[in-house]
């Protein structure tokens, strides 16, 4: 992917720069931010550019309203939240592009911050609409995205309004994001270990047939192993059975046995009698499940192989948990691979985590700081990572080289 334009190739004093964020965020009943990590990731962009006599007016979605207002999802927490981190007032307009945004943006002076209302309020965001585009593009002067987790949608604030501007950067965080998901797609150290879990194969085919020939190793885990342990002919017991995917599992498994990639499915798993915390359980190999019992983590040999195997490492992705990491009881899995992948990057190792419920794993863990990048794009860096263009990236500015 060509080097795009980014933050340092223009001076911001005195323009207004409309920037795609991604404030995401999730809230409690109470509509409190319980997670601000998204908030903070974007705060190197905004800091640089009113240090520099710019002012920002920042976009992002919250939720799926399905282009309907809905109170219970609006950014005002958001501007709230992130007023408290930048230390200065943060304004906050009430729509996107009527009366108070374009009234809020006019008056904007240098340094100052302006929030916009949830992007998705207005059906044409997600529908990419020229009117729509073109509204955004009018409160500001040029344009930055800085959201990495929506540049593989196609979407107003992310594709179209890029048309209405001469130059379109990167923010700090797209650049990282970039960079380091980049670098493991084009030239990384090797030995290449990628690991993927989750509960189905549908969601992650594309990642596992571009990985083949392209790492060394691929471990799966999570509940999508039961699908290709069902194909294989074993008895997989009342474990989760991606039926939509048993034909592709197979797909992939026959590919398997002609690529370079070595393919790793666990031998063992932990196995209960009922989705709960305090369900009977016990360990037993993958062809020894018995029926009316599910698997919901890998067993502690697999456990032991994949931490061997990450050991040796130079480069890692990760995306997706190797087991119901939510419960104490099957967690033992999916921290053995986190406390695994840090190991190896306080070595020296490059690793990525990709987004989602590993990421929450690894913030559970406490491990979050002793990996080399936690994406911010869970569905972005799938995307990536299986070889597809990102939209958003795309529309971007090339930079010369």
């Amino acid at each position: 992917m060509p080097k795009k334009l980014d933050l340092t190739d223009f001076d911001p004093a005195g323009l207004k720069v409309l920037m795609r964020v991604d404030f995401n965020v999730p809230l409690d009943n109470n509509r409190n931010i319980t997670d601000d990590t998204r908030i903070q990731a974007a705060l190197p962009s905004v800091r640089y550019i009113v240090e520099r006599g710019g002012s920002v007016i920042l976009m992002s979605h919250l939720g799926r309203p399905k282009g309907i207002i809905d109170p219970g999802l609006s950014l005002r927490p958001v501007a709230d939240r992130l007023g408290q981190l930048v230390e200065a007032p943060v304004r906050f307009a009430l729509d996107t592009v009527g009366p108070d945004a374009e009234n809020q943006a006019g008056s904007l002076a240098p340094g100052e911050i302006l929030l916009l209302e949830n992007l998705r309020f207005n059906p044409g965001e997600t529908g990419n609409d020229p009117g729509f585009s073109a509204g955004l593009a009018e409160l500001g002067d040029t344009y930055v995205n800085d959201a990495f987790g929506t540049a593989h949608r196609a979407h107003s604030s992310t594709v179209g309004i890029t048309k209405h501007f001469e130059a379109c950067r990167a923010g700090f965080l797209m650049e990282k994001e970039l960079e380091f998901l980049g670098s493991l797609v084009t030239d990384p150290e090797r030995p290449f270990v990628a690991v993927l879990g989750g509960a189905k194969v549908g969601g992650k085919v594309d990642v596992i047939l571009n990985l083949l020939d392209k790492v060394d190793t691929l471990l799966l885990g999570g509940g999508m192993i039961f699908t290709f342990l069902e194909v294989h002919g074993l008895n997989i017991g009342s474990s989760l059975r991606d039926e939509a995917s048993l034909d592709v599992a197979r797909e992939i498994l026959d590919r398997s046995r002609s690529s370079t990639t070595r393919f790793v499915l666990p031998e063992d798993c932990v196995v209960a009698n009922a989705f709960d915390e305090k369900a009977e359980k016990k360990e037993c190999l993958v062809t020894d499940i018995p029926a009316d019992w599910m698997g919901l983590d890998i067993g502690p040999k697999t456990s032991a192989m994949y931490r061997d195997i990450l050991a040796g490492a130079r480069s890692v992705f990760w995306n997706g948990p190797m087991g119901v990491f939510e419960l104490p009881s099957f967690a033992h899995g999916t921290r053995a691979v986190a406390e695994a992948i840090a190991a190896v990057t306080d070595e020296g190792a490059r690793s990525v985590v990709g987004g989602g419920d590993s990421v929450a794993a690894l913030n559970q863990m406490g491990l979050s700081g002793r990996v080399s990048h936690v994406s911010t794009g869970g569905g972005a860096s799938l995307e990536f990572m299986a070889g597809r263009e990102l939209p958003g990236v795309t529309a971007l500015t090339n930079a010369c080289i």
